[in-house]
């Protein structure tokens, strides 16, 4: 009988070849999409950052850092000094002004920005307008005073209640807010020539409330300009 050698032949396991580089590609393409999943995490915790820096115009670090001690401190020493800077202002309003904080008609604070001077509607505007009430001009001429004599920025902020608006001049309360803050200013820069330079102005419509709207009482705290004497 002939003693015939067997010729090699295709493995029976090479298949395991394949199979372990298709296991490899797998496993490297999982772990691109669990990184590309962590980045994405991170994005709307970025994009929410920039919008409170974009509506506060401050920067704020993506984690928060402890408040020590120490900034603690100087956050009340800065707050102090601008109390400090502003008292006699302060004092000179509140007499100024006793009768008409004693009528509501006004209402004036301090607050961490600075003196904070709020023009009820009912005593200085119309219902939906913004002409301010002739009646009110000596109550203005008192603050337009105390503006006009220290050298600080200030601030004029609209302000409305909740009931929506829609008339001839104004479509919305965001116009109503803003065209009374621009009433305010015009009256103190043509009447005491106080520099437009030294306002910003600026419409809140019923975002920022300082009472509820759900009843009478409330709006009526709600409508109001706020002139805010800006501590340095």
């Amino acid at each position: 009988m002939t003693n015939r050698s067997r010729q090699p032949g295709p493995s029976p396991d090479r298949w395991l070849i394949s199979y372990a580089d298709f296991i490899t590609l797998m496993f490297g393409f999982f772990v691109i999409l669990y990184s590309v999943a962590q980045l994405d995490r991170a994005k709307p915790k970025d994009v929410s950052e920039s919008v409170k820096r974009a509506f506060h115009g401050v920067e704020t670090a993506v984690q928060a850092k402890p408040v020590t001690l120490g900034a603690l401190a100087e956050t009340l020493d800065a707050n102090t000094d601008r109390h400090r800077t502003l008292a006699p202002s302060y004092a000179d309003l509140k007499r100024q002004l006793q009768q008409e904080i004693a009528e509501g008609k006004m209402q004036v604070s301090m607050d961490s920005r600075g003196i904070v001077i709020s023009l009820h509607e009912k005593s200085f505007f119309p219902s939906g307008g913004d002409a301010i009430y002739p009646s009110a001009f000596a109550s203005m001429a008192k603050v337009a005073a105390v503006v006009r004599d220290v050298p600080n920025p200030v601030l004029l902020e609209g302000h409305t209640d909740s009931v929506p608006i829609h008339n001839q001049r104004f479509r919305s309360n965001w116009d109503l807010s803003a065209a009374r803050s621009i009433a305010v200013l015009e009256y103190f820069e043509s009447g005491y020539g106080i520099p437009p330079q030294r306002f910003a102005i600026a419409g809140y419509a019923d975002n920022l409330p300082v009472a509820g709207n759900d009843s009478d009482e409330g709006r009526s705290k709600n409508r109001r300009v706020d002139i805010v004497i800006v501590g340095h």
